[in-house]
């Protein structure tokens, strides 16, 4: 039974903004025995191909033919937008019909309680009915097809730099596997990160056979020295690949004596998430692989290690062309973000991650994620590396007064830690958060580095954690810290000058705190100098204390008595003094 109404709705989801116009309010029954979504209106769809798509058997065991199919865009009575996928026509039908079993393949969930009906995807409740009868009912409004013109695909250019300017190979494979959606063909702009980070030489060819199996061949190489430390003070990195799936993990290190404990963490890792023995480890003959400990755990483990001849990188070059690889996009995203040199180790990073995202010329342009996880890859929460970013400032963090919202520069995804990794440029940290605003072609610019080096251990959570997918495989709420986000919300002349109290009561109710530091005469007062400026070495050890006495007297001559009265006091009868003559 459809009914006109007058309505009038705009619905913005997800990435898309899209201009839905309801016109028509449409009753659907909910039937969690239907296989499919069916409706007998064609008006109602959106997209529909017409043909013999076999019969549907009726309650009565009569049977109606399917006559098309097609995707019905409605707006939900709590005004979410829902797509309705695969939608049979059947003309002999007199109800429109919304499948349980199709919403929960896509991942939603229908909650049936007390004569109401809730559907929700995670937390967010995308429509509500209540039952009539003995039916679920709900309401919803129709999305003319024609009204959605305004609706901007994403460009291939945005998808080259959220992808860390991947090749238009690659987002061709994306597109057309439909991981991603954007306009018909892709054409990107030139692009002079790429030049900047990627120009090199004509490669050769190569006739090598990859292993089938997971964790049958593991490769590693180590890159650096880098010429900056990064924001953690590494200077090197390391990375595991394995040969089967081309999965890639990047561990930053301070020094190379590192490696094996980090090859330690990897090891337990692969091994407990895919249930698989790690066989053959190949590597170069660097002292950090050739290492008397590790030798030793390989040979614990059962652990083939193959180190390839000296001055030989051809034949580790899966390590060697991954570390090319990763560099290439780091100077890309690097170039692009206009971000200093100290940000490379986080580039590093969100490059492994957009690296196993993307299709793999040794995997015929599989991507390595699924191929290692056997699991769809999810792209929706994907975001340009560098760009400007507003986290969200909890209340617990902020006075009456304070903004809600805190600048911050977006440098990775979290795989250990939850959430987006962002940097807040004012307080020199790395801070995670669930709740941001992108920005997405906005850039800081150079962003000025402090001596000091935060470690990962440095960095706070923001606010609870963000689902980094449409299947929220992040659920968890990271514990807020008083340093995650400034409040120096004030400004003008309410800020006390430093040494200057802020108030009178606050200078009568100080009390000066005496230093229990110790005091050190200055090296240009030491026995040494006035030695050097006396007669010369002396002949005997009489001719010695006496030299010693005189520039004991001409340094207590130079020093101020409080420097004195504090040496007496600390000399109590309980110490001895010890002579050095």
């Amino acid at each position: 039974m459809v009914s006109l109404s007058s309505d009038v709705c705009l619905v913005t989801h997800g990435e898309q903004e899209c201009l839905h116009v309801g016109t028509h309010d449409v009753e659907w029954v909910i039937d969690t025995v239907a296989s499919f979504h069916a409706t007998p209106h064609q008006n109602l769809f959106t997209s529909y191909k017409s043909g013999d798509f076999g019969a549907v058997k009726m309650g009565n065991t009569s049977f109606s033919k399917i006559v098309g199919i097609g995707d019905v865009h409605i707006t939900t009575n709590v005004g979410c937008a829902l797509v309705l996928k695969d939608v049979r026509h059947v003309p002999d039908l007199r109800l429109n019909l919304i499948s349980g079993t199709a919403l929960d393949q896509q991942g939603y969930l229908n909650r049936f309680k007390e004569g109401t009906w809730k559907l929700s995807k995670g937390s967010l409740v995308v429509a509500r009915g209540h039952i009539c009868g003995t039916l679920y009912k709900t309401h919803a409004k129709l999305c003319h097809p024609s009204l959605n013109a305004v609706e901007e695909e994403i460009s291939p250019n945005l998808w080259h730099r959220r992808l860390g300017h991947l090749s238009v190979k690659g987002l061709t494979t994306l597109a057309r596997k439909e991981r991603i959606s954007m306009g018909k063909g892709v054409d990107l702009d030139p692009c002079e990160h790429c030049l900047f980070g990627k120009q090199h030489k004509v490669s050769f060819s190569s006739t090598r056979k990859n292993h089938s199996e997971l964790l049958s061949l593991v490769h590693s190489d180590v890159c650096g020295p880098i010429e900056e430390e990064s924001l953690g003070g590494s200077r090197y990195f390391v990375t595991f690949i394995d040969d089967a799936s081309r999965k890639v993990w990047a561990y930053c290190l301070k020094s190379k004596d590192q490696v094996f404990d980090r090859f330690r963490l990897f090891h337990a890792m692969v091994e407990t998430e895919t249930g698989k023995k790690l066989k053959c480890l190949r590597s170069d003959n660097g002292g950090e692989y050739t290492s008397r400990e590790f030798s030793a755990y390989c040979a614990a483990y059962g652990i083939r290690h193959e180190k390839t001849v000296p001055r030989t990188p051809q034949h580790n070059g899966v390590a060697e062309r991954m570390n090319r690889t990763i560099m290439e996009k780091v100077r890309c995203m690097l170039s692009m973000a206009k971000l200093s040199k100290p940000f490379w180790g986080e580039a590093v990073l969100t490059a492994c991650y957009l690296i196993n995202r993307s299709p793999s010329v040794p995997l015929n342009f599989e991507v390595p994620e699924k191929k290692w996880s056997g699991r769809d890859v999810s792209y929706s929460h994907l975001k340009v590396f560098g760009c400007k970013t507003f986290a969200h400032v909890s209340k617990e963090l902020r006075q009456k007064l304070d903004l809600k919202s805190n600048p911050c520069i977006f440098i990775g995804y979290g795989d250990e830690e939850l959430g987006y990794r962002l940097w807040d440029p004012e307080v020199k940290k790395v801070v995670r958060s669930r709740d941001v605003v992108f920005h997405e072609n906005e850039f800081h610019g150079c962003v000025p580095i402090i001596c000091q080096q935060h470690t990962p251990e440095d960095e706070v959570p923001v606010s609870s954690i963000i689902p980094l997918s449409d299947k929220e495989m992040h659920d968890t709420t990271e514990q807020e810290s008083d340093g995650s986000v400034g409040d120096d919300d004030t400004h003008g002349d309410d800020i006390p000058q430093q040494g200057e109290p802020s108030s009178e009561d606050e200078a009568e109710g100080t009390q000066v705190r005496r230093s229990t530091r110790g005091i050190v005469p200055p090296r240009k007062y030491s026995t040494s100098e006035w030695i050097l400026v006396s007669e010369g070495e002396p002949a005997s050890i009489a001719g010695m204390r006496e030299i010693k006495k005189k520039v004991e007297g001409e340094i207590c001559r130079y020093l101020p008595p409080s420097f004195l009265e504090v040496a007496k006091r600390h000399i109590t009868p309980s110490r001895k003094v010890l002579s050095n003559t």
